[in-house]
């Protein structure tokens, strides 16, 4: 069966001159940079391992926010380019997302078009907050009116949180402790989720009704506490049109990237169903071979399957056109 995955990252040298200085010290990126710079045959391989045929490539692009504006714009048309150069060379294992620098929101909603428009990418992925601003920040607007108007979605990546969460929440902890629990052990997720619920209450998908974002690691904890947020959030939102959960179920779609075990799946299924799941790897930062066992052991239907490892994918990101 076909499989499709997108949430699969990459580096290239060339972000790496611009960007690498201002890394916080990372061993997990250290470990797999190779892989991350591979845009060929040991990438191919890997999916092949994991029984993937195509991969959905973004950029890992912390780092970015230091870089002066004008600056981040130039590197990320060029990341753009040799993205497109890697897709137009494996053009039955690759897609894009384009990868955008949001401190200069009319330059990116440009390169966003050109993306789309010349390279034939499959939306944009964009990570956390700019320049501590959420993206329901009117400044945001031109990278939504984009988006509808192509008709492609956004990916909502989580991103480094800014110094002063970082110093409050995570500081005072053992060794790198603090560090990891900003990210991937627990702050990336609740800001997401967060992230997602401003967009909601914000009034962003009534002014884009036919907006789509994509998030990942299971619904970024929003399917656990979707109906306790929502019932809290939808009386005091009289500005907007429908209910607050509506607005998850009719403009989100939820990946697995990097959570491979049943129960968070079967509560993004029972929330979402399974037309808004869809597979991904979280990809070099996860192995293909984890995601491949949590496949095996899933109990969906065939056509269920399908649906989750592909269909869905294909029609979100028209990725058959």
């Amino acid at each position: 069966m076909r499989t499709v995955t997108l949430e699969e990252h990459f580096l290239t040298s060339s972000f790496l001159k611009a960007a690498e200085s201002s890394l916080p010290p990372n061993p997990q990126m250290a470990a797999i940079r190779e892989k991350l710079l591979d845009l060929g045959a040991g990438r191919i391989a890997a999916m092949d391992a994991g029984s993937v045929d195509v991969q959905v490539l973004s950029l890992t692009s912390m780092g970015i926010e230091s870089l002066a504006p004008a600056n981040a714009t130039a590197v990320m048309h060029d990341v753009n380019d040799e993205l497109a150069a890697a897709v137009a060379a494996h053009p039955a294992r690759f897609a894009g997302f384009a990868n955008l620098a949001l401190r200069e929101p009319e330059e990116a909603a440009k390169e966003f078009e050109r993306c789309i428009r010349t390279h034939g990418f499959r939306g944009a992925l964009v990570d956390g907050l700019t320049g501590g601003a959420f993206l329901d920040d009117p400044r945001f607007t031109p990278l939504f009116e984009v988006a509808q108007a192509l008709d492609v979605p956004i990916y909502l990546h989580p991103a480094l949180p800014p110094k002063t969460v970082q110093e409050v929440y995570f500081s005072g902890l053992p060794g790198h402790t603090g560090q990891l629990l900003s990210i991937a052990g627990w702050g990336w997720h609740v800001e997401t989720g967060l992230h997602c619920l401003r967009l909601i209450v914000s009034g962003l998908f009534d002014r884009f009704p036919r907006l789509q974002v994509i998030i990942g690691h299971m619904g970024e904890n929003l399917p656990y506490s979707l109906a306790r947020a929502a019932g809290v959030l939808t009386p005091a939102c009289k500005h907007l049109q429908r209910p607050v959960a509506e607005y998850f179920h009719s403009n989100f779609h939820v990946t697995t990237s990097g959570y491979f075990t049943n129960p968070p799946f079967l509560c993004a299924l029972q929330v979402l169903g399974v037309d808004r799941l869809l597979y991904s790897i979280d990809y070099p930062y996860s192995d293909t071979s984890k995601g491949q066992a949590f496949l095996n052991n899933l109990s969906l239907s065939p056509e269920d399957r399908e649906k989750f490892v592909h269909r869905n994918a294909d029609k979100l990101l028209r990725l058959n056109s």
